[in-house]
This record gives structure tokens, sequence and C-alpha cells, in this order.
């Protein structure tokens, strides 16, 4: 195994040796075939990622949607605004607290579910991984998320 200090600037310079770029590279990837995946049903990635959100945990307030997705309410507001132009959700001012906002699928946001079970099999398959290979993936990418946020913190 090469230790860090073995490598030189030139090399810890590469485009190609850059982590942060080899996943930007993968993101763009996936967006390209999620495109594809989930233009049937009429949803953008982001879109879908709150819709899987719904799926899982039911009517939950902007706040918890946010922190489920790491999105600010900033980012999420348009993405709700379309979704309940759509007809897929409906959203909910407090009367208790007018700031907190609770989202709820509707009838045609629940029965979309059953349309979006084929987005992640057509995903792991475009990516030529064995499932236990996605687990795999899935597991060392939690531990950098982890990693990276503590990183962060300490500054």
């Amino acid at each position: 195994m090469t230790k860090l200090s073995q490598v030189t600037d030139g090399e810890l310079l590469r485009l190609d040796h850059q982590i942060c770029f080899s996943l930007h590279a993968a993101s763009r990837a996936f967006g390209s075939v999620y495109r594809v995946a989930l233009k049937d049903l009429g949803l953008t990635y982001p879109q879908y990622l709150v819709m899987l959100v719904l799926w899982e945990h039911g009517e939950l307030p902007v706040k918890q949607i946010g922190e489920h997705l790491r999105l600010d309410s900033g980012t999420l507001s348009p993405l709700l605004k379309r979704l309940e132009a759509t007809g897929y959700v409906r959203r909910t001012r407090s009367t208790e607290d007018e700031r907190s906002v609770t989202v709820q699928l509707t009838e045609a946001g629940a029965d979309l579910r059953e349309q979006a079970v084929c987005v992640p099999r057509r995903i792991i398959e475009a990516t030529d991984l064995s499932l236990d290979e996605a687990t795999a993936l899935q597991s060392l990418l939690a531990r950098v998320t982890r990693s990276l946020d503590i990183a962060a913190l300490e500054g």
C-alpha cells in the first residue's frame, strides 16, 4: 500500500487522482442514466429523491425532508412546488407555527411508487456492479461522507 507521504506533489495534483473528481464524474454519469429512467415518471432526479423520502417515511415537515436529503429549504421549496403542481404532494402550513410546512403524498404520488420500482433496478444494472459490489460501494461512500462531515466541522 502506497503511503500519502510517498506520492509526489505532481502526482497529487493530477485530475485523475482526485477522489472528488471521480465522484463528480460518476454523479454526472448517474444523472444521465436517471434522466432516462425517470422520464416516464415525469420526475427530475431531485424530485425523485423527495419522493423516495416520502414513500419511505410518509408525511414529513420540509425541514426533515431537507435533513434526509442534505438540502436546505431554499433548494427544496421550488422542488416541492413543482411536485405539488404535478399533483404528487400536498404542502400544508402548520397552524401552530406558520414557518413550518408539512409535505404529504397525494393518492397520485403514492400510486407513482409502483411505477418507480423499476428505476433502482435500471440504475444498478447500468452500473455493471453486482449487488454485493453496489452495497460495498454504498458502505464505503457512507464512511467517506461521515469522515468528510467530521473534517468540515473541525475546520
